[in-house]
């Protein structure tokens, strides 16, 4: 049996998708310095000339790279938020909402070492796309938060869900850099973390909009159980899963 020859634009999409394959992989190996046209050519098995024939140059491809990630990551977390709004005394839920895209930075964490230094590098030419990808972050998960009936009515509150959205995006990437180089061993317990800061910070936004947050309500107010040793894991969850998230 013949298999069907490829469209010249079938063919076209192969190529490129080899190409930031082969890219997301010399970054987990060698990081931003080892990533070179010729290099990434070679590892998706084309010439370098054709390199250019899909992209521009290596910045449209980290941006590429970062759109694709950026993309699964906040469509798994908005899914893991939604499962935790539909079970709420579910506390393995509410973790998920935090230990995804804790094991998403540890699996590929020079993305985010690229974003971040992009940022604040007035020079860079991924400052605009990283700062762009930093707001829908935040936007995003703002949205999520006012639909668990954190109210928005107001300027002050609209503001307030924002700051929340992002401190609590800047301290994951912060556990999840601190757990890379080795100062939180444990992801279970910085996702743990997680789940403090956000519980607290939305009873301050919930006090504040004169309502009485609840126990259990929402992503944000999963309870923190204490030392991970002393944990249980329901579902059969186990300590260490950053190195699990690593080797994925």
């Amino acid at each position: 049996m013949t298999s069907t020859p490829l469209s010249r634009s079938e063919a076209k999409d192969l190529t490129r998708r080899r190409l930031i394959r082969a890219a997301l992989s010399i970054l987990d190996e060698e990081g931003e310095a080892g990533l070179t046209t010729g290099k990434v050519a070679k590892a998706a098995g084309i010439a370098q000339s054709s390199f250019y024939v899909h992209f521009k140059d290596m910045p449209e491809l980290l941006r590429v790279l970062g759109e694709e990630g950026g993309d699964r990551l906040r469509g798994a977390m908005r899914e893991a938020r939604r499962r935790a709004r539909e079970a709420p005394d579910d506390l393995e839920r509410h973790r998920d909402a935090f230990r995804i895209p804790l094991e998403a930075i540890c699996r590929h964490p020079e993305l985010l070492r690229i974003q971040l230094r992009a940022r604040h590098d007035p020079s860079s030419s991924l400052r605009d796309f990283a700062a762009r990808t930093a707001a829908i972050y935040r936007e995003h998960h703002a949205a999520d938060l006012a639909a668990l009936g954190y109210t928005a009515d107001d300027e002050r509150d609209r503001r307030r869900l924002e700051m929340i959205a992002e401190g609590i995006d800047a301290a994951t990437n912060a556990l999840a850099m601190g757990h890379l180089e080795g100062r939180y061993p444990d992801l279970e317990e910085c996702a743990d973390v997680l789940v403090a800061l956000s519980r607290g910070a939305l009873r301050l936004l919930r006090h504040d909009s004169g309502g009485t947050p609840q126990r259990g309500e929402g992503p944000g107010h999963a309870g923190f159980d204490g030392p991970a040793e002393e944990r249980a894991h329901p579902g059969g969850a186990q300590q260490g899963g950053g190195e699990e998230a690593q080797q994925e």
